[in-house]
């Protein structure tokens, strides 16, 4: 059994990531720790675990095994390493780092520590996801020539609760954050198409600010060319209504659409469903697994260095108005 710790409540996720820990029979929720102190003790309360003030108490605990990171994402370098140098295993909220420099010095810390760390990219172990990458990895799609991707909600939409949506307004605070829409919702985009197209060379971006209430971008669109001369349109958005998640794969021999669930393909018959049942455990499981060692994680440290490798070249072409070559920001 793992002792965890969780720690922040900052993200919108961390009670999701709570309930999946609670629900998992190789966690224990042992403490809570917040940057925010009111929060988190209501939170321990709510818990009923002790609260610590101090991270480096809480992170000096023999009996804690690992930690759940939900703090702000300019937090996680400084939190997520003080964790590995006490030998804490980490499951953290995408991104794992605003810049790539950061994302190498987390790693070599946790590598040094011997702990494992995962990143949270869900869509990486959904059935749809898992269908469409082996469709392509078949052949029947051809040679991969463009791939698009949209993930979009309505939570910056002003409604007559909130004058910035149903979001809190801390995901608008560009230093906590390191960026609005795309950093955050548009993490699901950029880590698929990684996956599903490979390698990219270069790309353009625009990070748009539709507010004057905020300094971050709430609709944005990303145009990736990859290394196997495929082109990537990532979309995503704080300020759409109803929007589904669409996923769509166009090749010399084929095409494979996704909205929500439903995967469909089309070769040189008509349209058929792809069905196949295809199974990889949620990222907190792996983790467990990782940790425990029955069994190796599919999702790799090359997925979290290529999001924040795309995350921070699309920063510096929305704010060069360029189009930004990945090896440059790589070896910067």
């Amino acid at each position: 059994m793992l002792n965890v710790a969780l720690l922040s409540r900052w993200h919108v996720h961390a009670d999701d990531y709570a309930q999946q820990a609670k629900a998992n029979d190789g966690i224990n929720i042992s403490a809570v720790w917040d940057e925010d102190l009111e929060r988190g003790k209501k939170w321990a309360d709510e818990l009923d675990v002790p609260f610590y003030e101090d991270l480096d108490e809480l992170l000096s605990q023999s009996d804690i095994d690992g930690v759940i990171v939900d703090t702000p994402t300019n937090m996680h370098k400084d939190v997520i390493m003080k964790a590995a140098k006490n030998k804490k295993h980490i499951f953290t909220e995408k991104v794992l780092a605003i810049t790539v420099s950061d994302y190498q010095e987390i790693v070599a810390t946790i590598e040094e520590a011997g702990v494992v760390l995962m990143v949270s990219l869900p869509k990486l172990t959904d059935d749809y996801y898992l269908r469409a990458q082996k469709v392509l990895d078949d052949g029947t799609l051809g040679k991969l020539t463009t791939i698009r991707c949209r993930f979009a909600h309505n939570g910056a939409v002003p409604s007559k609760n909130s004058a910035t949506g149903w979001l809190p307004a801390h995901f608008f605070d560009k230093v906590q954050c390191g960026g609005g829409a795309l950093i955050d919702l548009g993490a699901h985009p950029i880590y698929l198409t990684n996956r599903l197209a490979g390698p990219a060379r270069s790309l353009s971006a625009m990070l748009q600010s539709t507010s004057d209430q905020y300094d971050v971008d709430d609709n944005s669109v990303v145009l990736v060319e990859y290394e196997s001369g495929a082109i990537g349109i990532l979309e995503t958005s704080f300020l759409s209504s109803g929007s589904p998640f669409q996923l769509e794969l166009y090749g010399t021999e084929g095409t494979l659409l996704v909205e929500e669930q439903s995967v469909r393909l089309k070769t040189d018959t008509d349209w058929v469903d792809v069905t196949d049942t295809v199974y990889e455990p949620m990222p907190m499981e792996q983790w467990v697994h990782a940790i425990n060692k029955t069994a190796e994680p599919s999702l790799k440290a090359e997925d979290f260095y290529h999001l924040t490798l795309i995350n921070q070249a699309a920063a510096q072409s929305n704010e060069t108005g360029e189009r930004v070559l990945l090896d440059k920001v790589a070896n910067n």
